[in-house]
């Protein structure tokens, strides 16, 4: 028969260290007991505990900003701000702290969540963004450090990544040269650069356009418009190239405006020719003029513009260069993109107009003008002879620069993927998406 002793208090014998039973001893709590521990008592766990309740649930929080303790919980609302919450920069494995949506308003002010620890195996900050979300946060370890594990109406939505920035350059097709004696350089591609805020599951769609085709004895065509544009996001177009102008005495032709313009025919000495503008006109500007060509320039047209610098104009037995195009590092080198194209010559003693840096073709003295760079957005070559046919304008590229930490993984249209110290490089070459 069990024994029993009734005492209100066992105090140690000695010391202050009181021990219950001996090893392998079970110590039970009969049903419908209460065993209370005082405000000010510590149960330490040194062993397995199971079947107890680790958080502590605390008032409802309506700041701006709160620091979290692990073992407790906090309902927030947010009714009237968003919350950022700084979980436990010392953690260790286990810990955890649980977040609930309390007024049904982190759909409308999100929580964001921050750590001088990592929070699914990155760096940067994350949010909550579903209404009546209900979350438990878990130290891992050092790798992954805080991440969710359990959640109520949270879908895909627990711990998402916070807003982030993203690098744009949008070059659009360049024009293609001018046909016939003298056809002027076809304008760069149109070059534009954005930095951008995206937020998880923006789809951002790109389209990257072609460049314009090669005409033969006549004014060559304009290139394609690239460009960028999502929900919540700027719209950034980048405009074709314009066409370089035709050559050949009275029928010779202006330079047709685009994002950069084309340069005049050449092979005149009758009429004074113009180059085309950068149009329509943006802030930043997305190219330059095409060279001109004058009455007294005879056989000299103008140069396409380029991303930099506007085309040269023609001169007495000398076509004009192209432009200069511009200069970005966005994968991770420079590169030079949206060179205007020169313009093509005949006759004897004269010299055709070169290409403009980044991608713009060359004119020539005989026979088709050399195509732009595929992919840089360039210019095409003017003409020289009769008949002769201008060069293709090069086709543009959208390249996007993505936060490693941030990046979704989420692409269509095949772009080429690479990193660059702490960025993701997405270069697309033809129409695709980024989902952030």
């Amino acid at each position: 028969m069990a024994s029993i002793i009734k005492v209100d208090k066992i105090d140690p014998q000695s010391g202050t260290a009181l021990e219950v039973g001996s090893s392998g001893d079970t110590i039970n709590v009969p049903s419908g007991a209460t065993l209370d521990i005082n405000s000010g008592a510590t149960l330490t766990n040194s062993g397995t505990a199971t079947g107890f309740a680790s958080i502590a649930w605390q008032s409802v929080v309506t700041a701006s900003t709160l620091t979290a303790v692990a073992s407790r919980g906090y309902p927030i609302n947010t009714t009237s701000n968003a919350c950022t919450v700084t979980l436990p920069g010392s953690a260790s494995v286990g810990d955890q702290v649980q977040i609930v949506d309390y007024a049904g308003t982190f759909d409308t002010n999100n929580i964001t969540l921050t750590s001088s620890l990592k929070i699914n195996g990155g760096t940067d900050d994350k949010t909550l963004t579903t209404k009546r979300e209900g979350v438990t946060i878990t130290y891992a370890d050092a790798t992954q450090g805080w991440v969710a594990t359990s959640g109520v109406n949270s879908g895909n939505q627990a711990l998402d990544t916070a807003p982030y920035s993203v690098d744009f350059l949008v070059v659009a097709g360049g024009g293609s040269g001018g046909g016939f004696n003298g056809g002027g350089g076809g304008g760069a591609g149109g070059y534009r650069t954005s930095t951008q805020t995206v937020s998880n599951g923006t789809a951002i769609t790109v389209t990257v356009g072609d460049g314009g085709s090669g005409s033969s004895n006549s004014t060559g065509g304009n290139g394609s418009d690239s460009s960028i544009s999502g929900s919540g996001l700027t719209t950034i177009t980048s405009t074709g190239g314009g066409g370089g102008g035709r050559g050949q005495g009275p029928s010779a032709a202006n330079g047709v405006n685009g994002g950069s313009g084309g340069g005049a025919g050449g092979e005149t000495s009758t009429q004074s020719l113009s180059g085309g503008i950068s149009s329509p006109v943006t802030s930043p500007v997305q190219g330059y003029a095409g060279g001109d060509n004058t009455t007294s320039a005879s056989y000299g047209g103008g140069g396409g513009g380029g991303a930099s610098a506007v085309g040269a104009n023609g001169v007495t037995s000398q076509s004009g260069a192209g432009g200069n195009g511009s200069a970005s590092s966005i994968t991770g080198s420079s590169v030079t993109y949206a060179g205007g194209g020169g313009c093509g010559l005949a006759g004897s003693g004269a010299t055709e107009g070169a290409g403009g840096t980044g991608g713009g073709g060359a004119g020539t003295t005989s026979g088709t003008g050399t195509a732009g760079t595929i992919n840089l957005g360039g210019g095409g070559g003017g003409s020289g002879g009769n008949p002769s046919t201008g060069g293709a304008g090069g086709k543009g590229v959208v390249i996007l620069s993505v936060p490693t930490a941030s990046y979704s993984g989420t692409s269509s249209g095949s772009p080429t993927i690479t990193t660059s110290g702490a960025n993701t490089i997405l270069k697309f070459t033809g129409t695709g998406s980024y989902t952030g």
